[in-house]
């Protein structure tokens, strides 16, 4: 017995009719006749009693038709759970972030954007350092990744997509001695304590554009994780921090933040994610960042 049968003797206990029931199964009814005497054989007994105007069921036929109207909704409840998971309309997202992913907009845009698009999926969202973020991806405890584009050589494993780009700020006490000025240059951060994001090696990007444009006068003073932390340490006047200009929206008592008139020090936001994911939902919440 398979749902073929199942179906075909459905119809029959339906329509209580082998002509109607053929119809509505789109075969001919010598052919339904036989499905059904086969059925019948194999569980080796009558389910129907035929006459000559209509079919009515045995007692064993309508046990088998309450069993098959069972067993034909879950699988096609089973049938519709599967492919709305093919289309990635459930299942589950994990999502890492670093700070300019909030105060940028850009995480709330996609998260929402995804979410009106496939309810039912499931999304995770989690504040990470970025050499975690791209840890994380690769080990699959984290599905997508949105950090700032600290290191030049990026994994081969992985997917980097620019989602934003932004020029930096100064941040720093509003009782130093810069923060009288509405602009400051690359120049006039020579010798000052710097307060820097920290990563796994001090070799990134920005401390290489610093190194070329300061050269001993830069001073690295901190390196700290969050960006919350960043801006209490120059408001507390331990130091001057580059952030990404989408952070000057933070405003926390006596902390000013400065235009930086230098184009070679941009911010990037990266969106990063496993090269041929599997997961059809990460598919679908990768396409939506696209859009």
């Amino acid at each position: 017995m398979d749902l073929r049968h199942l179906k075909y003797f459905q119809a029959v206990a339906e329509e209580r009719h082998f002509g109607r029931a053929a119809e509505r199964l789109n075969i001919v009814q010598p052919a339904l006749s036989m499905q059904i005497k086969a059925l019948e054989a194999e569980l080796g007994g009558p389910l129907l009693i035929r006459t000559s105007r209509r079919v009515e069921l045995t007692d064993a036929g309508k046990l088998l038709q309450a069993e098959a109207m069972r067993t034909l909704e879950h699988m096609e409840h089973t049938r519709l759970a599967v492919e709305r998971s093919i289309r990635g309309e459930t299942g589950r997202v994990r999502v890492g972030f670093a700070g300019n992913a909030v105060f940028s907009g850009r995480l709330m845009q996609d998260v929402r954007a995804f979410h009106q698009a496939y309810p039912d999926a499931e999304i995770i969202c989690q504040e990470l350092a970025p050499q975690l973020q791209n840890e994380a991806i690769q080990n699959g405890t984290l599905d997508v990744g949105y950090m700032p584009d600290y290191y030049p050589d990026h994994d081969s494993s992985l997917m980097y997509e620019s989602v934003g780009e932004w020029g930096r700020v100064v941040v720093m006490s509003s009782e130093h001695p810069l923060a009288d000025k509405e602009s400051l240059t690359v120049d006039m951060l020579a010798n000052e304590p710097l307060i820097m994001y920290s990563i796994n090696d001090a070799d990134s990007e920005l401390d290489r554009q610093l190194q070329k444009l300061l050269g001993d006068s830069l001073h690295i003073a901190w390196r700290i994780a969050s960006s919350l932390s960043v801006l209490a340490m120059a408001g507390a006047g331990l130091g001057i921090a580059l952030v990404p200009a989408p952070l000057a929206q933070v405003a926390i008592p006596g902390v000013v933040y400065r235009v930086l008139d230098s184009k070679a020090l941009t911010a990037n936001l990266m969106l990063v994610s496993r090269k041929d994911e599997p997961s059809a939902a990460v598919q679908a919440y990768l396409t939506h960042t696209r859009s």
